[in-house]
C-alpha cells in the first residue's frame, strides 16, 4: 500500500484476551497461507495476481460478541480506503473474518481456517487466551500476525518472530494503573480478576507495584470464576481488606456484575476498569446509578481521540452505527499490515515480517509506530477514561 493517509486523523489511538488451559491446544496442524498487506484477501501461496487475504479472528459469538463487530467493521473501513486507492502491489485486499467466541478452541478451528483461505498476514486478536493457541499455527505457516487488541505479555514472552502488538502490554496497563491510583489518592487498593492470561496478567502485575515507594497500599487480591452470577462470596472477601479502591482487570461482563454487587453490599469506594471492562454493556449491567464514575485504563477510543471525528463519520456513514472499542486499532492493523507488504515487495512471510520489524514512524492512531525489539509499542498509549451520563469520556492522559 502506498501508505494511506487517515481521513484527518490524530495521532492517538486497547485490548483484551482470554486465556483458559492451552497447552493441549499448542500442537494443532495448519494449513498455508502467504503474506498480505492490508486487510484480508484471498490469495493461494505463490499467486501474485489474485487478492491478498488478511485473516482476522475475533468474538462474534460468546460474552465478548459485542466487541467483534466493531473490529471487523474497523478492519473493513482500512481495506476499502486502500482498495480504493489500487490496492497493495497491484493487487486487492479482501478482509476474511472468522468467529473466534473468545474460546481457545474455537479461535484454533477459525485461525486453521484462516491458513487454508490462505491469508497473508493475520489482523486479529480481542481476547489473549483465544489468541494464544493460534500462535503456532500462523507461526507454522509463517504467516506475521499484527494483533491490534490481545495484550497479554504471554503473546510476546516466546519471543516469536511473527508475532506483533500494536496494542500496549499488560505492564503498560499496569504501571498505568498504579500511577492514576496514586494521582486519586488512593490508600489502599484490592485488585481482582478471573484468572484469564489477559485479566491475571494485570492483576498480578499491579499487585506487584502497590505497597512500593509511592504507591497505595495492598488490600487484597481476589480471582472470580467467570460465567457466574453471584459473586457475593468474593465480594465479603474483598469487603473485609476494607479498601477504597477496587481494580478490576476482567472483561465487562463479570465487571458489572460485580460493581452492582459490591454496591449492594455497601462498599462507598471507588472502581478502576481494565480495558477489557471498557463496554457500555459494562454500565447496562452494573446499572447507571453504579456505573457512574468508574475509572478505567485504556487506550484512547474513538470517541477520546482528539480529532477523529472525521473518521468517526466516515465509520458511522458507512456501518450505520458509532465506532466501538477497538475498531481504530482493527483498522491500523489493516494499514500496518499493508505497510510491511507494500515495503516488502512480497507477501512472502519473512520478507513481510521484516519490514515490520524496520518501519519506523508509521502515523496510527495511537502516535508514530517503531516496534520494540519485542515487537510491542514502545508507549502503551494508556489513557485514564471515566463513565459520565453512562458514557467512557476522557479524565486523564497521565501525562
Amino acid at each position: 500500500m502506498k501508505r494511506p493517509t487517515l481521513p484527518a486523523l490524530p495521532s492517538t489511538a486497547r485490548t483484551t484476551s482470554r486465556v483458559v488451559a492451552l497447552t493441549s491446544l499448542l500442537a494443532v496442524t495448519a494449513l498455508s497461507t502467504t503474506g498480505c498487506n492490508g486487510l484480508i484477501g484471498g490469495s493461494a501461496a505463490g499467486d501474485d495476481e489474485g487478492p491478498i487475504v488478511l485473516g482476522m479472528a475475533v468474538p462474534m459469538s460468546g460474552s465478548s460478541a459485542d466487541t467483534g463487530p466493531h473490529m471487523k467493521n474497523g478492519a473493513q473501513l482500512a481495506v476499502d480506503e486502500i482498495n480504493a486507492k489500487g490496492g497493495v502491489l497491484g493487487r486487492k485486499l479482501r478482509l476474511q473474518v472468522e468467529d473466534d467466541a473468545c474460546d481457545p478452541k474455537t479461535a484454533v478451528a477459525a485461525a486453521n481456517k484462516l491458513v487454508a483461505a490462505d491469508a497473508a498476514v493475520s489482523v486479529g486478536g480481542y481476547c489473549s487466551g483465544a489468541t494464544l493457541p493460534t500462535l503456532p499455527i500462523f507461526g507454522k505457516r509463517n504467516i506475521p500476525m499484527v494483533i491490534p487488541a490481545a495484550n497479554s505479555n504471554q503473546l510476546v514472552g516466546q519471543h516469536l518472530k511473527h508475532v506483533f502488538l500494536i496494542n500496549g502490554t499488560g505492564s503498560q496497563q499496569a504501571a498505568a494503573a498504579v500511577a492514576w491510583l496514586g494521582k486519586d489518592g488512593a490508600k489502599k487498593v484490592a485488585v481482582m480478576d478471573d484468572n484469564t492470561s489477559y485479566s491475571k496478567d494485570i492483576a498480578d502485575l499491579t499487585w506487584a507495584k502497590l505497597g512500593t515507594a509511592g504507591a497505595p497500599a495492598k488490600a487484597a487480591q481476589e480471582a472470580v470464576n467467570p460465567g457466574e452470577s453471584d459473586y457475593s462470596p468474593n465480594v465479603t472477601s474483598v469487603l473485609k481488606s476494607a479498601p477504597d479502591y477496587i481494580y478490576w482487570t476482567g472483561y465487562y461482563q463479570e465487571g458489572g456484575l460485580l460493581i452492582r454487587q459490591f454496591r449492594q453490599a455497601g462498599y462507598k469506594g471507588k472502581f478502576l476498569i481494565g480495558d477489557g471492562s471498557v463496554d457500555p454493556k459494562l454500565v447496562d449491567i452494573a446499572g447507571a446509578e453504579h456505573g457512574e464514575g468508574v475509572f478505567a485504563t485504556m487506550t484512547q477510543t474513538p470517541q477520546t481521540t482528539p480529532g477523529a471525528e472525521r473518521w468517526i463519520a466516515a465509520y458511522k456513514k458507512k456501518f450505520g452505527t458509532d465506532p466501538g472499542p477497538y475498531s481504530t486499532q482493527s483498522y491500523d492493523a489493516v494499514r500496518v499490515a499493508a505497510e510491511a507488504v507494500e515495503k516488502a515487495g512480497s507477501t512472502d512471510g519473512d520478507k513481510v515480517t521484516a519490514a515490520l520489524e524496520d518501519i519506523d514512524g508509521f502515523r496510527m492512531f495511537s502516535g508514530p509506530l517503531k516496534f520494540t525489539p519485542e515487537h510491542t509499542l514502545n508507549n502503551g498509549g494508556f489513557v485514564i477514561l471515566t463513565v459520565k451520563d453512562g458514557a467512557f469520556v476522557l479524565q486523564d492522559s497521565l501525562k
